[in-house]
């Protein structure tokens, strides 16, 4: 899962023209020309943007303004939007699109595009309070951001590290600001989630150092990012107890502002809205959500369209899971559920279980980059692991996410699961690893940090449909690969490829058709097979994020009808190896540049 705003608008918008066919020899070298004039504007714009987000630098593996974290003042959003338009026009009064390669004109159409995606973004701010997001509210993206993200490598990265701690009660004072000006306009974040920013801030400055008991979330990260320097000698232990009273002198300054977050929660409760909370209960809500399902598909489908697609999609995956049961010798798949229920009925989480599963997970992950040559030629470089949710962050029937590594390798790629709750099917497993990991979006991750040759921006910037879209390709590719080890495990591929069609149905349902929070939990319980947990935590997030589940299938949908589309036109030169490398390697893009690539690609190949 990636942030909502990743995106920009309509088809339409996207590319104002077809790309060109491939360039003729004698246009290859001013092409190449322009194509690097252009990135070395694209880069030093890059430079600028970067100075706007701090944090987007430290996760790039840069240590520019790593003692700052970003602005999100309403006059910070503004002037970002200002220095974009600025630079779009300065693109395009100094570049000949014509002029470009292919892939010189994807960039150029990519840069254009992220002005659409501001403009939108500054229309529906209000839309976004910074609390009301289910994965990304500002209360756990802060120290998410400084747990896993800000590296501590010697002393002056500790010292940014504190200096940020020192930095979050602007930030958290601005995002209540934000949320009462929300609340002025009668867009209110739902109960749960208001609920939630009281229990998780609890937790952040519950224990120590703030009281007795256990180290609190922070603390106990900063104590092992100053231990490890110790261990390595890169600072005394004098050192490291000096940066250490800087972190607790530190974290006391967050203390008050995350009271302030919880009495302004608390007195939001009574008014939070319950029950019907979809997009189209809100003020203006239905253009909202066509702008979010824009901005996550980047396509120009209706909420009608994605309904029936998602439909669709059921009735198709069903049919598929009933010939795979029978191929397990049960009835059907519902018979096939309920055996698989019987052999394995869902169990309160101990800690054995979860060392099991995490042992299990990153054994799958391992295991399946072991079969990665025979499908791909790009290979991921850097470490791969899967761990448990933070405890500030985690909840019942969670779901997994990941994070791909650092530039330098650094900063693994990981994949984060919830454990606590109830658990699943073991054979479900495998094909998570898939999805969050590799051929998933860690591999993807690390792919894209190691570009070369093209503009950094390309490195950093996400897009919801091809990002999803293909973590779940690479679970369908999973199964061609041979990674499952039985047809349980493929099934269960099955069953989180009905989820995420079951997700369209539902997305829609809430934020078009005006479902309640009751309504799409009965859905994903019976359509989607999902525990009643987990059915409830999925239900939440897609509230909070309106149009973002729906980038998952849309995304695959798209990948593979391209993937049959060079087939039918390749046969017998199409390699399965090369359109992955293809896709994969492209970094992330809209739906409707990378049909491009995909379309100059079979061209090339004829």
């Amino acid at each position: 899962m990636r942030t909502l705003f990743v995106a920009a608008s309509a088809v339409a918008l996207v590319m104002s023209g077809a790309v060109a066919a491939q360039p003729a020899p004698q246009a290859a070298a001013p092409a190449a020309s322009e194509d690097a004039r252009l990135t070395a504007f694209l880069d030093g714009e890059f430079a600028q943007e970067l100075t706007f987000k701090p944090q987007l630098a430290t996760s790039l593996g840069m240590k520019d303004g790593q003692d700052r974290l970003d602005d999100t003042t309403d006059a910070g959003a503004l002037k970002q939007l200002q220095w974009r338009r600025a630079s779009v026009a300065k693109m395009k009064a100094q570049f000949d699109r014509a002029k470009l390669s292919p892939e010189g004109q994807a960039n150029y159409d990519i840069w254009a595009l992220e002005l659409d995606r501001a403009e939108m973004t500054q229309k529906f701010r209000d839309y976004q309070p910074p609390f009301y997001s289910f994965l990304y509210s500002t209360h756990t993206q802060l120290p998410n951001f400084l747990i896993n993200t800000h590296t501590v490598q010697d002393a002056s990265d500790m010292r940014a590290y504190n200096a940020r701690i020192k930095g979050m009660p602007a930030v958290l004072d601005t995002a209540i600001a934000r949320s009462r000006h929300a609340d002025a306009k009668g867009i209110r974040a739902p109960k749960f989630e208001i609920e939630r920013v009281i229990s998780g801030s609890k937790v952040l400055i519950g224990g120590a150092p703030f009281d007795g008991g256990a180290d609190s979330p922070l603390w106990a990260d900063a104590k092992a990012k100053v231990g490890k320097l110790v261990a390595a000698n890169k600072v005394t232990a004098a050192e490291g107890d000096a940066l250490l009273a800087d972190t607790k002198a530190s974290l006391m300054t967050i203390k008050p502002a995350y009271e302030r977050v919880i009495a302004w929660a608390q007195g939001e409760l009574p008014n939070a809205p319950s029950g019907r909370v979809g997009a189209v209960s809100l003020p203006d809500g239905l253009a909202w959500y066509a702008a979010a399902l824009k901005i996550n598909t980047t396509t120009d489908l209706t909420p009608q369209q994605v309904h029936q697609i998602g439909l669709k999609e059921v009735t198709r995956i069903e049919a598929e899971q009933d010939a795979l049961a029978r191929k397990a010798g049960s009835k059907d798949r519902n018979t096939y559920y309920a055996e698989r229920e019987k052999l394995f009925p869902p169990r309160p989480w101990t800690d054995e279980l979860r060392a099991g599963y995490l042992k299990t997970a990153n054994d799958a992950i391992a295991h399946t980059r072991t079969l990665l040559p025979g499908y791909f030629g790009l290979l991921p470089a850097y470490r791969a692991e899967v761990v448990r949710e933070p405890a500030f962050s985690e909840v019942a029937g969670g779901a997994a996410h990941a994070s791909g590594p650092s530039p330098d390798g650094a900063r693994a790629g990981r994949v984060y699961v919830h454990l606590l709750g109830t658990t699943g099917d073991p054979a479900s497993a495998y094909d998570l690893m898939c999805h969050e990991g590799i051929p998933g979006h860690v591999m993807q991750g690390d792919i894209q940090v190691r570009q070369s040759g093209g503009p950094k921006f390309r490195k950093s910037y996400r897009y919801v449909a091809f990002g999803e879209g293909w973590a779940l390709y690479a679970e369908k590719l999973c199964s061609e690969m041979g990674a499952y080890p039985d047809i349980a495990a493929d099934f269960f591929r099955l069953d989180a490829e009905l989820f995420r069609a079951a997700r369209l149905v539902v997305d829609t349902g809430i934020h078009a058709d005006g479902w309640t929070e009751a309504q799409a939990v009965d859905y994903m319980i019976k359509t989607a097979r999902t525990s009643p947990d987990m059915a409830q935590s999925e239900v939440r997030r897609y509230i909070t994020l309106p149009g973002q589940a729906t980038g998952y299938k849309i995304g695959m949908l798209k990948i593979m009808e391209l993937r049959q589309k060079a087939q039918a036109a390749l046969v017998p030169k199409f390699d399965l190896k090369a359109y992955n490398d293809l896709v994969v390697g492209a970094g992330s893009l809209p739906l409707t540049v990378l049909e491009q690539r995909v379309d100059t690609w079979i061209a090339g190949r004829r």
